[in-house]
């Protein structure tokens, strides 16, 4: 199943309704890039607008704590608004503005560090080498250069990803792992408490981490899914 598309018109995200039988609940699934057009967090909005309750991504609970070393992390797609050629936004979704309970299962600022911490210093230091790198290419690079067929995502894991866990699997942890399980842990408990409820509940983090999240409520309940459509990330 494709999750996020690139072709020679443009970059687009597929928002997946996932159902189960014997479940009133369903999930709808938004599967988030970073930088985007402005018209595309505008539609995520809007959509959103129509859920019983949104669940959130954000290192930190939401609040806004200064963290220098998610600051430098996160620098390698912050510099895309500074790239005129992209034309593209930062992710400011401000969800107190719904009208829906929000949810924020992610780990916090403390939490990430100590994981991060855990990384090899080894592979620490090559992120660092290579971080500069992908910032040049963000910040001058041209929209094919920024939106090549590597930024595709599917529900496989692809053999770049696989190879990348086998490497460091403290840094798979770091970045992925353990914040998959807090969602999923949140969105099973939801099940659990309100699978007889007809309500739809939004699931909005970054698109790396829809994999598990298909993969997880499908093992543990059935989940599948049932419909989906694209929205228009960027154009290429």
């Amino acid at each position: 199943m494709q999750i996020i598309e690139v072709t020679e018109l443009g970059v687009r995200s597929a928002v997946i309704r996932l159902r189960c039988r014997g479940s009133a609940l369903q999930f709808v699934l938004y599967p988030m890039i970073h930088m985007a057009k402005p018209t595309f967090y505008a539609a995520v909005f809007t959509r959103l607008k129509r859920a019983d309750l949104v669940v959130v991504e954000g290192v930190g609970g939401g609040r806004r704590k200064h963290s220098v070393l998610v600051s430098a992390l996160t620098l390698s797609y912050r510099v895309l608004r500074f790239n005129r050629q992209a034309k593209l936004v930062e992710q400011d979704i401000d969800y107190r503005a719904l009208g829906v309970p929000v949810v924020r299962p992610d780990v916090s600022l403390e939490d990430f560090t100590a994981g991060w911490r855990r990384v090899p210093l080894s592979h620490r230091l090559m992120m660092w080498c290579v971080l500069p790198f992908v910032v040049v290419t963000r910040l001058f690079g041209g929209t094919r250069m920024i939106w090549s067929r590597s930024a595709e995502l599917n529900d496989l894991p692809s053999p770049e990803e696989e190879d990348l866990r086998e490497w460091s699997p403290h840094l798979d942890a770091a970045f992925a792992g353990d914040r998959d399980s807090r969602l999923l842990a949140c969105l099973c408990r939801l099940h659990e408490e309100r699978g007889t409820e007809n309500i739809e509940v939004a699931v909005v983090y970054g698109a790396a981490h829809v994999p598990a999240i298909v993969q997880g409520l499908m093992n543990r309940y059935g989940y599948r899914p049932r419909s989906a459509d694209w929205l228009v990330v960027a154009d290429v």
